[in-house]
C-alpha cells in the first residue's frame, strides 16, 4: 500500500516537472531612431487648409423625402355613424 502511494506521488511529481512552462513575450527593443529612413512627416495642417471660412462655398444637401402614412384618419366618422343609427 505504501508502494502504491509512493508510485502515484512519483508519477504526480513527474507530471508537474515535465509540464510546459508559459513565459511572457520578451521586451521589445527601444524605439528606433528616425534616421533609419522610414517615416512620414506632413508639413500642411488640415485645419488651416481653405474651404472652412465664412465666405467660402458651402455644400448643401437636399433634404430627405417627407414620409406620409398610408393610414388616414376618418374625419367624418361620427356624422356617418349618426346617419346610420338614425335609420334604425
Amino acid at each position: 500500500m505504501i508502494t502504491k502511494r509512493f508510485i502515484m506521488a512519483l508519477i504526480g511529481v513527474g507530471v508537474l516537472l515535465t509540464s510546459a512552462s508559459a513565459f511572457a513575450q520578451g521586451a521589445q527593443p527601444a524605439a528606433k531612431d528616425k534616421s533609419d529612413g522610414y517615416g512620414y512627416e506632413f508639413s500642411d495642417d488640415p485645419l488651416s487648409a481653405g474651404g472652412f471660412g465664412p465666405n467660402d462655398a458651402t455644400i448643401r444637401v437636399r433634404p430627405g423625402p417627407v414620409r406620409t402614412t398610408l393610414i388616414r384618419p376618418r374625419t367624418s366618422f361620427v356624422p356617418e355613424m349618426l346617419k346610420s343609427v338614425e335609420n334604425l
